[in-house]
């Protein structure tokens, strides 16, 4: 009973991860009415660096060294280039549509990690990846077939971002004793510098015109979305299985799709409904594939650096 326990709080963890990323698209398109995306992202990662200030003054306390700095500096870089491509996209599309298609990153990802290492995925892998093509052909299509829309096109390149981002992260601190906190706490406070930065007057309107039900939801992206999200994933996968783990947390654009639909009166129609059942099934079988082949190639030719676990350290020690 005990661990069926665990492994029950685990997945429903997991799964509380999915959700809470899957809503943030919606809040994200509510408040890009209120707000600059620049002055958006940087309240956003404001909250987020305040909060992963104090865990990391509860939990590591220790001043990073000159290549963990740079390590989370350029993260920080390419995290904030993600999040303003995904911000500006959902500002000019549906907030479900914007879920569906950035989930493409789980085969990006893959393609990227393949090509750096010269080492090709097996062809069933590239059939997954054109039905999720397909997919979000359909699904851009809305109710007749016509040219993607802006927002289209920015969550696309914000897919594609996110996977570059996904290969640095794993290429930078693979096999490094770096601190988890102290990294994501350096990508935050560099995504909340650029957002001051390139909007310094829009941080100040946004911070007298907001709401209160707006700065609830600056809340809910930086710490909900951000601070516990991180580290209620970081918690579970340690607990679980990769697979497992990633197909619980490939659910985000389920959510994505049912808030923006039952929430915000969002359509898809049926192009786009049947567009958001192939970039689903596409993503989950790739994932799938690709887990599987890479699992065979550690059995055949095992990587004698061992397993890249240094990076959560701090978190379970």
């Amino acid at each position: 009973m005990k661990r069926i326990w665990i492994r029950l709080r685990v997945d429903l963890s997991l799964l509380a991860v999915a959700v809470v990323w899957g809503s943030s698209y919606l809040v994200t398109k509510d408040l890009s009415s209120a707000a600059s995306v620049p002055s958006l992202l940087g309240w956003r990662f404001v909250v987020a660096a305040a909060a992963l200030g104090i865990l990391w003054m509860w939990r590591v306390r220790r001043i990073p060294g000159r290549a963990e700095a740079w390590t989370g500096v350029l993260l920080g870089l390419t995290q904030a280039g993600v999040l303003f491509l995904e911000t500006f996209g959902v500002a000019q599309t549906q907030a479900s549509t914007a879920g569906l298609i950035i989930s493409l990153t789980v085969i990006f990802t893959p393609l990227l990690d393949a090509a750096a290492a010269r080492r090709w995925l097996p062809p069933q892998y590239f059939v997954a990846a054109v039905v999720s093509i397909v997919g979000v052909a359909l699904l851009t299509t809305g109710a007749g077939f016509r040219s993607p829309q802006p927002g289209d096109l920015l969550m696309l390149a914000a897919a594609l971002a996110r996977a570059i981002h996904v290969s640095l992260l794993g290429t930078l601190t693979r096999d490094k004793l770096y601190s988890s906190i102290t990294v994501t706490l350096i990508q935050s406070v560099v995504c909340a510098l650029l957002g001051i930065a390139l909007d310094p007057a829009g941080m100040v309107t946004s911070a007298m015109s907001f709401s209160p039900a707006a700065w609830l939801s600056v809340l809910y992206l930086g710490l909900a979305c951000s601070v516990f999200a991180f580290l209620v994933q970081l918690w579970a996968v340690r607990r679980t299985s990769a697979s497992r783990a990633s197909l619980l947390m490939g659910t985000e654009p389920l959510w994505a799709v049912l808030l923006g639909v039952v929430v915000a009166g969002e359509s898809l129609g049926w192009p786009g409904a049947g567009g958001c059942l192939l970039i689903i099934g596409g993503c989950h079988a790739g994932q799938r594939i690709e887990a599987t082949f890479r699992a065979a190639a550690i059995v055949v030719e095992p990587d004698p650096a061992g397993p890249p676990q240094q990076l959560h350290k701090d978190l379970i020690g």
